[in-house]
């Protein structure tokens, strides 16, 4: 985040692939606010139960409490009216409500953190992450590294069964390091994936 803005609220999502830190840098965030006694709530996806049910916790090892939701109108309605910091872990996991309760929260003066994956394993938009990257003051995209080559990775490889997952296979597939694979986009493999031509349309 560049700075601070006194007196109004505000969106900063924390964007990249997978084992890029997204988590590391909601948590960190996190806790210079609770540092500041500020009344801050963590909220994740309850589908989200990699490494805990109640906790935010990055690949490393850290965590936070958190309070696991179904969807965005159970996070609405236990976010409390006094609260001066709302984070989001695994944002685009969240239905589309996800977006409109963050620009609520941040027109009443609430600090919001967004973490989540802004491409799917195809390497396509992925979820609501697009329009909250777009409603947001701030953005912070993250990089990995590519376990092939060692360059910068920006996208998340799935691999079934030692091999690169299909296209047509399902976009959510909850996993971690068994199933996931940082890469850039040389390395990044999608089997079927359409080609795109000139115009931006799809070729089968």
């Amino acid at each position: 985040m560049q700075g601070s803005m006194v007196g109004t609220g505000w969106i900063e999502v924390i964007c990249g692939s997978m084992f890029s830190g997204k988590t590391e840098e909601l948590i960190r965030r996190v806790k210079r606010a609770r540092i500041a006694r500020q009344n801050v709530v963590a909220v994740k996806p309850a589908l989200d139960i990699r490494f805990s049910s109640k906790d935010v916790v990055s690949h490393d090892g850290d965590k936070i409490g958190c309070l696991p939701v179904k969807d965005s109108d159970e996070a609405e309605a236990i976010i409390p009216d006094d609260v001066q910091v709302v984070a989001f872990d695994e944002a685009q996991f969240f239905d589309s409500g996800i977006v409109d309760l963050c620009v609520r929260l941040a027109d009443r003066g609430v600090r919001v953190i967004v973490a989540g994956l802004d491409c799917d394993f195809r390497g396509e938009p992925f979820g609501s992450m697009p329009e909250l990257l777009a409603r947001a003051e701030y953005v912070t995209k993250l990089s990995a590294i590519c376990v092939k080559c060692g360059n910068p990775a920006t996208r998340t490889q799935r691999i079934i069964d030692g091999r690169p997952a299909n296209y047509s296979d399902p976009q959510v597939v909850i996993g971690a390091s068994e199933m996931y694979e940082a890469r850039c986009r040389r390395c990044h493999q999608v089997p079927g994936k359409p080609t795109r031509n000139r115009t931006g349309g799809n070729q089968g």
